[in-house]
């Protein structure tokens, strides 16, 4: 992985400034995004649902091509999930774990290669800790205030009524930030912290479209896919949804390398299949 290095305070995440209990320091590993970029904190239940799986996946893909940086925590279930889906989307992501940033500590450690595809896919880990400080739990609510001090909106994808993930929720309100909450079904348990928080204001998002208009961004933000020839004469003739098949045979190509091209595609997040049917990210 790249080499370890501590900011300078101009160096550190605009918005960060604006909080009550800035970091003193900031140590970086890999890099932050450019300055017009948005960050948007993605935080939830580490016990995560199929479906808080399902929607994670789903918003995070929808914001494909944005000026927008995913900001989560590197733990298991959902900050795992956001930052898997943004690299998967080509979007920029920084995990802000609750240690240091030296191999020899960082935590979880079942996500340690995650870790390193986030520096190499052009993403960040941000600590406030030093090098090799370990993980402990009051570290935790340390770097929560990170996540929601340094990011332009949080999004929470499920959350429990006794949840760590209320405490980014309650920071990120003290903060003056925009709080977004996934909806949940009534009987499920890891809907009960995000239906607390729409009732004190925080509001609902079914699509990524409704994370776009929180974050100011629209369609003339977007910038345009890097594409070869053939993969923008695949984006055009997805004018509209079409099934595998029928995309293949107007590719007029072996079908071995057609799904080759599709598959690469679908990795370089510029199209996904929805029910047999291959349709454009955006």
């Amino acid at each position: 992985m790249s080499e370890l290095m501590r900011l300078s305070e101009d160096e550190f995440p605009v918005l960060l400034g604006e909080i009550s209990d800035p970091p003193q320091s900031l140590w970086v590993q890999g890099s932050l995004p450019p300055p017009h970029y948005k960050f948007l904190t993605v935080v939830g239940s580490r016990r995560v649902s199929r479906y808080g799986k399902d929607a994670c996946e789903h918003l995070v893909q929808g914001l494909a091509g944005y000026p927008i940086s995913i900001v989560s925590g590197l733990a298991l279930g959902v900050d795992g999930i956001a930052h898997k889906s943004a690299l998967k989307a080509g979007l920029h992501t920084v995990a802000v774990p609750g240690s240091g940033l030296s191999e020899k500590v960082l935590y979880p450690r079942t996500h340690i290669h995650l870790a390193r595809e986030i520096v190499a896919g052009g993403g960040a880990l941000l600590s406030e800790f030093e090098p090799e400080e370990p993980p402990a739990q009051y570290k935790f609510g340390k770097r929560n205030r990170i996540m929601a001090g340094m990011s332009h909106a949080v999004l929470i994808i499920e959350a429990t009524q006794k949840s760590g993930t209320l405490i980014t929720a309650k920071l990120t309100v003290d903060y003056n930030r925009d709080l977004l909450v996934v909806p949940h079904s009534i009987f499920a348990e890891g809907g009960e912290g995000g239906h607390l928080f729409m009732k004190l204001g925080a509001s609902p998002v079914r699509t990524s479209g409704d994370i776009l208009d929180a974050l100011q961004l629209t369609e003339e933000t977007i910038a345009p896919p890097e594409m070869s020839d053939i993969e923008a004469f695949v984006y055009e003739k997805l004018s509209s949804p079409l099934p595998r098949d029928e995309l293949i045979r107007e590719l007029d190509m072996p079908t071995s390398e057609a799904n080759a091209l599709l598959l690469r595609m679908e990795i370089n997040g510029l199209i996904k299949e929805v029910m047999g049917e291959i349709r454009k990210t955006r």
